[in-house]
């Protein structure tokens, strides 16, 4: 993932720089409860802003289906972006049109203006031509900043790119960098940790895996479909059954791509899935017909704690265990704090992101000690199957 040009190429000074960045942040009781997209597209921000640019932001929020929703308004979200920034910023009511215009037309250099969720309007996500002129008539250049919006073929974050000279801001541009360096040109071995539920949603990321990685790391209920496919008794666990086939077809796979798919050796098991829940070790192919697989066991942390000092790179998606619920968060933190520990004495490239994975490596204590831990859900995940992704296509073609 490369040919795509940066802040470095641009000249914004004086200039209206339309700049999608992702503010599709958590919130409750009007509160944002995870700035962590927020604290993210401050460095693109700060620079536009110190270049003299017009910084004109842009971010959908929520799910309005195009409708004016004010629970959805971005308002809220400008007053913490304001205070993230150290600065005050103005606020449009719409994202195009005279509100917009107007808005626009009295900031000065420097100045930062966000306007009203882009998905207020239905043109947006239909990545409608006229709705993408009127847009990109706001602005004299375009910068990408949202690596997590960059699987969706929308006006703000496909079509600009194809209007406007257009450039990655910093997060996407560091974001491509460690992602290019987990998987198109990775330091090798390899492994990839792969957790969740089902085994049925996450098909294409293991099929492209397989050429990709040296060591598949399966685990949480995906773990329990491997295990019944190989004859393995799971009792009432979570398992795809009529998934078993499929299971069995990707272990076969993998043998032919010389890659080593690894499954626990020992499991926690317990009756009842509940906090502090009365729980035992046994050997994987040893559960109880009446109790369910809930994590790894300690022996199948320290093999995986073994297996990644022999790696030199770490793709990490999903969580090992149950991890929101104590005692079956134990393997997903150990093998976390692993991770983590090898990445900061040099010995290991370690790049997480999708789903839960966040929160389970938040969990563990170790979020800002891996490489790099994507903000991207659904992108994330589609760059781990291999699909190109409109909004970073659209930045190559430009350049």
């Amino acid at each position: 993932m490369n040919g795509f040009k940066t802040l470095d190429d641009a000249d914004v000074a004086g200039k209206a720089v339309l700049t999608r960045v992702d503010l599709n942040v958590p919130m409750k009781d009007g509160r944002i409860t995870d700035d962590l997209r927020i604290s993210r597209i401050l460095p693109t921000l700060h620079e536009l802003s110190r270049k003299g640019a017009k910084v004109v932001v842009l971010s959908h929020f929520g799910r309005p289906n195009g409708k004016v929703v004010p629970e959805m308004s971005l308002k809220p979200v400008a007053a913490a972006l304001a205070t993230a920034l150290g600065s005050p910023i103005a606020f449009a009511e719409d994202c195009v049109g005279e509100l917009a215009q107007d808005a626009i037309a009295k900031l000065k250099p420097g100045g930062i203006v966000l306007l009203e969720n882009t998905r207020f309007h239905a043109e947006e996500e239909k990545n409608d031509a006229e709705f993408a002129r009127k847009m990109a008539a706001l602005g004299d250049v375009y910068v990408n900043d949202a690596f997590s919006c960059a699987h969706r073929a929308h006006v703000s974050t496909e079509a600009l790119a194809h209007l406007l000279p257009s450039y990655a801001g910093r997060n996407m541009e560091v974001e491509l960098k460690h992602l290019t360096a987990a998987l198109e040109v990775p330091e090798k071995p390899v492994a990839a940790v792969v957790g969740g539920a089902k085994v049925s949603t996450k098909l294409e990321l293991l099929g492209n895996l397989l050429s990709k990685v040296d060591k598949l790391i399966i685990g949480g209920g995906m773990a329990n479909t491997f295990l019944f496919a190989q004859g393995r008794e799971v009792g009432k666990s979570l398992c795809e059954k009529n998934m078993a086939d499929t299971a069995r077809d990707i272990l076969r796979e993998a043998v032919a791509r010389g890659c080593a798919v690894v499954l626990p050796d020992d499991v926690v098991v317990a009756r009842e899935f509940k906090p502090g829940a009365a729980s035992k070790v046994v050997p994987a192919d040893r559960c109880p017909a009446d109790q369910m697989i809930l994590d790894i066991g300690p022996v199948a942390a320290a093999r995986l704690g073994t297996l990644l000092a022999d790696c030199r790179t770490l793709v990490w998606n999903g969580p090992l265990g149950a991890f929101e619920t104590p005692p079956f968060d134990a393997g997903t933190v150990t093998v976390a704090r692993t991770a983590a520990a090898l990445t900061a004495a040099g010995r290991l490239l370690s790049v997480a992101g999708g789903g839960d994975t966040v929160a389970a490596l938040r969990h563990a204590g170790v979020a800002e000690e891996f490489s790099y831990v994507s903000t991207a859900g659904g992108a994330f995940l589609e760059w781990l199957e291999g699909k190109e992704l409109p909004g970073v296509a659209a930045l190559q073609k430009a350049a």
